[in-house]
């Protein structure tokens, strides 16, 4: 009995150490040791959406300064590595309704160019031409009808919270080469 013990504890070791392959996101980092300043300079807005790059600069800044490793500026002047990035579009479109039909749900999707440079080699380190984002959000209109322009102004927090996943996502993506 106390062999079969013993070895169960034995094979919990074995299989608990052996692990599955997966880590943690940001815990690493492929980006040259030698990069330390990036700049990040506001973003391209290619949409008819007001203040959307504004938002989208300044969250992707903070979740670079948040990784604690680089110091951010707002140029590519005197960076190791520069941030080019654009909105090309932004679509709402509603995907559920009252009882009344008027919309109550939309999903919001974002879609921007991105493109991570090393300066001293002037090299693409990381791009992604058509990088997406979808969420879903409610909101009810009297109207019934809610545009995007409408959906930033009126729903602050709903893109708030769009535009940190955007920011996580990109900067997870250069900094672990995703």
């Amino acid at each position: 009995m106390v062999q079969r013990v013993l070895l169960v504890l034995i094979l919990a070791a074995a299989l608990g150490s052996a692990g599955c392959g997966y880590a943690l996101a940001g815990r690493g980092s492929f980006l040259p040791t030698d990069i330390r300043v990036v700049g990040i300079p506001q973003l391209v807005n290619r949409t008819t959406y007001f203040d959307v790059e504004t938002i989208l600069t300044q969250k992707i800044r903070n979740e670079f300064i948040g990784r604690g490793k680089y110091r951010v500026v707002p140029e590519a002047t005197g960076a190791d590595a520069v941030l080019n990035a654009e909105i090309t579009s932004i679509t709402l479109s509603p995907v559920a309704f009252t009882s009344t039909q008027l919309a109550s749900r939309y999903q919001f999707v974002l879609t921007m160019k991105v493109d991570f440079v090393d300066t001293r080699v002037n090299k693409s380190l990381w791009a992604n031409d058509a990088l997406s984002f979808t969420g879903e959000y409610d909101l009810t209109s009297t109207a019934g009808d809610v545009n995007a322009s409408t959906f930033v102004d009126q729903q602050r927090s709903s893109f708030d919270r769009i535009a940190t996943d955007v920011a996580r996502t990109v900067v997870t993506a250069i900094v672990e080469a995703f």
